[in-house]
């Protein structure tokens, strides 16, 4: 792959990222209401903060596609799947987390691909 296809690809995928940040910012009630309507709604607020942590998150990718940039997003949306393993067989928040840790996981393992090793990046620069 490419280092133009890697950027390529890297903003592609941080689009996407931005798009679900602002559909979770702007409608978590809908959001909640379609994905996971035993989430407490009480806790809505939680929803927003994952909006805006994707939105910039992703709005630094889309912006600047570097392989570091991809890697430390990468490293981010691994914590947060790690972070939702404690819930995911509540009742209440159960299905919230095993889809915000699929999607946080899926999207680690996409933008450490991307990024790839320091060594692979360099060596296509030449």
């Amino acid at each position: 792959m490419t280092d133009h296809t890697r950027r390529g690809a890297a903003r592609l995928g941080a689009a996407a990222g931005v798009t679900t940040g602002l559909v979770l910012l702007a409608r978590p009630r809908q959001v909640l209401d379609a994905l996971a309507p035993a989430f407490p709604r009480e806790r809505r607020w939680l929803v927003r903060a994952l909006g805006a942590r994707m939105l910039a998150q992703h709005g630094a990718v889309l912006t600047r596609p570097e392989p570091e940039l991809v890697r430390a997003g990468a490293a981010v949306d691994a914590l947060h799947a790690a972070s939702m393993l404690p819930f995911l067989a509540s009742a209440r928040y159960g299905r919230a987390a095993r889809i915000s840790a699929a999607v946080a996981l899926g999207s680690a393992v996409a933008g450490r691909v991307l990024a790839g090793s320091r060594r692979r990046w360099q060596s296509e620069r030449r």
